[in-house]
């Protein structure tokens, strides 16, 4: 069984109905939920946008390869009609995210593991740090918490629920 941390968030329609449903997809498609942090409502990071997010980060254990975790992640936002593209960031109804696969380090074409960003934004820093404290970044070697405490962004972070 490995053990993975996935960043899931949105900021378009029923913000509620969407994370219950993108629980669903994980459960059904990738593997059981073991932890799930505080839902957290932050600003849009990389855009700007009216409508504030809800993040989240949980951690699920799998049979999956990284690999078969990325493509079921694909059909995932696709059912929330997101579409990848490289112009950047935009609303959405959810996106879901690879934080960590085990400690494992993955550097291929179609996917980085850690995600290479995870550490410059509070909005995974915050729930990371809530229900995995001493998880160390296999690349960084610092805690989920030495990273929050060093990370510049200052967006305002608040828990939902």
């Amino acid at each position: 069984m490995h053990q993975v941390f996935l960043s899931i968030g949105g900021n378009l329609g029923n913000k509620r109905a969407n994370f219950d449903k993108v629980y669903t997809h994980i459960q059904n498609e990738l593997g059981g939920i073991v932890l799930r942090s505080s839902v957290y409502e932050t600003p849009p990071w990389g855009f700007d946008s009216e409508d504030p997010f809800w993040n989240q980060v949980l951690c699920i254990e799998t049979h999956l390869k990284p690999s078969e975790i990325l493509e079921k992640i694909k059909m995932i936002d696709a059912a929330f009609g997101r579409k990848r593209n490289s112009e950047g960031y935009s609303s959405r109804e959810m996106d879901v995210d690879i934080l960590f696969f085990d400690d494992q380090i993955i550097n291929t074409e179609n996917l980085t593991i850690p995600h290479p960003l995870l550490h410059k934004r509070l909005f995974v820093l915050v729930p990371l740090a809530e229900i995995a404290p001493d998880f160390v970044h296999p690349v960084l070697k610092l805690t989920s918490v030495e990273m929050l405490s060093g990370c510049a962004d200052k967006s305002e972070v608040r828990m939902v629920k």
